[in-house]
């Protein structure tokens, strides 16, 4: 039986032109090799993970997944053994690939039933606890991600992150349209009155528009509450169109803020794993929207959201999400 031969690496020193000798390995494991004329070390190329981290590449994958299934930094830091800063560049570039991917992709989508909602969020500090010489800084304080989905494919079309105002809602809409087809569909939101202006003049040609108002019970004295309060009352408004009073509802775009903070431990309440910088809760937020988009079996579609609405043919392994 004639044995295979194994196949030897080496390397060839530019200078001398001969054939370098093995010379052990480098600390993260790739082969070193040696010049036997000028003594020049070499090491073999390097595979960067995302273009710039020397990380390797199942060792990245795993600190993602603990990112993406509700692990904090430090939490991460303390399984793998990655330093914390290492992590959070690899947040960064991580929530940069999966920005750049969806809108590539998540465009001129049809859609039947859109809704609309905003979730609360902080960096550094509560709006409250802002001082005097942070009052006008919006780099801090509230921060409100303003999410557009689909009701029947579960497909998130379109997020946007800044101040629960006029500005960010704007940014909210214009990208929805980019992400939507030309054909007519329904879209309700709650009572948030940016949202009427906004929508009549981004989207008036090809929607019908509604809100679900929601009355909440007014607290006790003195009562604090960690929960939403109880809902009383609903009011349906319809605002231009004719929406279909049957499909008319909020019900999925809010169970989908049930899974942001299921998910994102920034955004878990009572904790000290809130965001400091804007930039990291971007990220965390592009990184946990593109993944449950393209990688996360919803439970009552058994695929993808991105299958449903036919933007992918398969489901999509992690490593697919970060190429």
């Amino acid at each position: 039986m004639v044995k295979a031969k194994e196949i030897v690496k080496t390397m060839t020193c530019e200078r001398c032109k001969v054939h370098c000798q093995r010379f052990g390995k480098h600390r993260n494991g790739l082969r070193r090799f040696r010049c036997p004329i000028c003594r020049k070390t070499f090491t073999e190329a390097h595979q960067l993970t995302l273009g710039q981290m020397y990380l390797p590449k199942d060792k990245a994958e795993m600190v993602v997944k603990l990112l993406i299934e509700g692990n904090s930094i430090r939490s991460t830091q303390r399984i793998t053994g990655v330093d914390q800063n290492t992590i959070m560049k690899l947040l960064t570039l991580a929530g940069e690939r999966c920005e750049q991917l969806m809108g590539r992709l998540i465009v001129n989508v049809p859609v039947k039933d859109v809704e609309c909602d905003e979730i609360w969020g902080f960096i550094q500090k509560k709006e409250a606890h802002k001082g005097p010489k942070e009052a006008h800084d919006n780099s801090i304080g509230d921060a409100y991600c303003f999410v557009a989905i689909e009701r029947h494919t579960k497909l998130v079309l379109n997020f946007a992150l800044g101040r629960r105002d006029l500005a960010t809602t704007q940014i909210s809409i214009e990208g929805l349209r980019h992400a939507t087809s030309d054909q007519h569909f329904q879209i309700t939101t709650d009572g948030f009155k940016p949202y009427v202006s906004t929508i009549c003049d981004t989207l008036e040609d090809r929607v019908s528009f509604a809100q679900l108002i929601k009355v909440y019970k007014q607290p006790a004295d003195g009562e604090r509450r960690y929960s939403p309060a109880e809902v009383v009352e609903t009011e349906v408004v319809p605002v231009f169109g004719n929406p279909d009073p049957l499909r008319i509802c909020t019900s999925i775009v809010e169970r989908q803020n049930l899974t942001i903070r299921m998910q994102m431990r920034r955004l878990t309440r009572l904790t000290n794993a809130f965001s400091k910088k804007w930039e990291n809760l971007w990220s965390a937020y592009c990184l946990h929207f593109a993944y449950y988009n393209f990688c996360r079996v919803h439970r009552s579609l058994r695929v993808t959201p991105a299958m449903e609405a036919g933007i992918t043919d398969h489901i999509w392994e992690l490593s697919e999400l970060l190429v």
